[in-house]
Formats: C-alpha cells, structure tokens, sequence
C-alpha cells in the first residue's frame, strides 16, 4: 500500500466542510421565516397569489433538496476524517483495496475503490 499525505487531505476534508457548512447556513439564513411568511411579502395586490405560492413552493423545495445533500456530504466529510483518524483513510470500506490517490484527489471524501463505486451504483 502506497503512504497517502493523510495531513493534505484532511486540509483538503476541512476546507470543504468549511465551505458546505457555509452554504447550508446561507440556505437557512434565505429561509429564516415561514412559506406563509415569504409568500405574503411577495404577494402585494394579491392577484398573483396562487402564482407566488407556488414559486416561494418550488423555490423552497429546491433548497430543501440542497441542504439534504448538503447534510449528506457533511456526513461523508466526517466519515473520512473519521477514517484518517483511525488509520484506514485510503482503503475501500467494502473491498479492502486501497484507493488510488488519483481518486482521492478528485472527491477526498470517498470510500469506496472506482470499482466497488460503479457496483453500487448498478453500473
């Protein structure tokens, strides 16, 4: 097994984290109030209600969707400085084989080899 730089990419890890939790704080921060709430502001004369609740709908649901997979790749940031911590950063959590670096570098979060990855994807 080759030594991986493991310090690089928990920077790398960290960095990352830094900046999902960023963006997953600006999502929260864009919805701090109800749907009611954002739909009555848009709503003035209220000739477009049904419209503007349905926008405020989609566009929430929308961010919703983004924080889910925000949180998702939180927790698969975690796993891997978990994995650094515990020595085995770099070694596929189903198969045993190291990582290659290449794909290391590409999503510093992985945990499966390429090809465990394509198996569980159906592919």
């Amino acid at each position: 097994m080759s030594t991986i730089d493991t310090g690089r990419f928990r920077d790398a890890l960290l960095e990352e984290r830094g900046r999902v939790e960023r963006a997953l704080a600006g999502l929260r921060e864009d919805h701090a109030g109800s749907l009611d709430d954002e739909v009555e502001e848009g709503e003035g004369n209220g000739d477009n209600h049904l419209g503007d609740s349905a926008s405020a709908t989609l566009g929430r649901e929308i961010d919703y969707t983004l924080g889910e997979n925000s949180e998702q790749v939180l927790a698969e940031i975690d796993a891997a400085l978990a994995r650094i911590e515990n020595g085995t950063y770099g070694t596929c959590t189903n198969c045993g084989n190291e990582i290659p670096v290449e794909r290391l570098e590409a999503y510093p979060a992985a945990s499966l080899c390429i090809d465990c990855k394509r198996r569980a994807e159906g592919g």
